[in-house]
């Protein structure tokens, strides 16, 4: 109670702690951004990847890390997604694990 009070009295603000990723929300974002080329499944666009002349990897086994560079800086002909960002990134990634074959 004193704590709280304190809080108040002094407006000191307390902070909560950062909200978990959630992969539902990630994948609104997937599906509006990264679905064209990537796959409803992951697994990627055949169309895409034979019109761009690569191979896609299937999603789901990368690192946080690995998968937050590929959008955030892109990676071979993948151009980086600049209206990705903050929560909308941690969701994807957190979706991109659900792809995981």
């Amino acid at each position: 109670m004193f704590l709280t009070c304190g809080a108040v009295i002094y407006g000191v603000t307390m902070l909560a702690p950062a909200a978990a990723a959630s992969a539902k929300d990630g994948e609104a974002v997937y599906t509006a951004k990264c679905k064209n080329c990537h796959g409803a499944d992951g697994s990627g666009n055949p169309a895409i990847a034979k019109t761009m002349s690569v191979t896609m990897k299937p999603l789901g086994s990368q690192t946080d890390n690995a998968i937050k560079t590929a959008i955030t800086a892109g990676t071979g002909k993948m151009k980086p997604v600049a209206t990705v960002t903050g929560g909308d990134l941690d969701n994807v990634i957190a979706y991109v694990h659900t792809l995981k074959k």
